[in-house]
């Protein structure tokens, strides 16, 4: 089976600093991935390349096995890649919902939220205003369903 994303030996260096060095990543369909590692590892580096906002100095990215460029957000949106930022400030005023709303879901957009919310296990309304969710209560709910 061809995976559905592929990062090879994604390599990105800022002046003084190597941020991610040759990183490889596969992702299969219907696999849900944890990204886990020190402040200051190279998590949002990396994942900031995926979605278009930096670019690797080395390596790769495919999507269903072929090679894809991926300069800006909209390319990583036109290829089904989105991305939900750590720091909710970016968004305080938005529900759950809304913040879905932002990532260009194409099926029924609170079906989708639903889904997701439910597949991890998350107790929280789509109603719920992005500043109520604290990552205590967060990881209380991740630790309650097991993941």
């Amino acid at each position: 089976m061809t995976p559905i994303l592929e990062l090879k030996g994604i390599t990105k260096r800022f002046p003084g600093v190597l941020a991610n060095d040759h990183i490889d990543l596969t992702l299969n369909k219907g696999e849900i991935l944890a990204l886990l590692g020190e402040n200051g590892a190279g998590k949002s580096t990396l994942m900031n390349i995926l979605y278009g906002l930096y670019q690797p100095d080395e390596g790769e990215i495919l999507v269903n096995g072929e090679k894809v460029t991926i300069n800006s957000p909209t390319d990583a949106i036109n290829q089904g890649i989105g991305m939900v930022h750590q720091h909710f400030m970016l968004i305080p005023v938005f529900t759950v919902f809304l913040a879905f709303f932002i990532l260009g879901e194409r099926l029924s957009l609170r079906g989708a939220a639903g889904v997701t919310l439910t597949v991890l296990g998350l107790l929280i309304s789509q109603s719920h205003d992005l500043r109520q969710l604290r990552r205590k209560s967060l990881s209380k709910n991740l630790s309650q369903s097991g993941m």
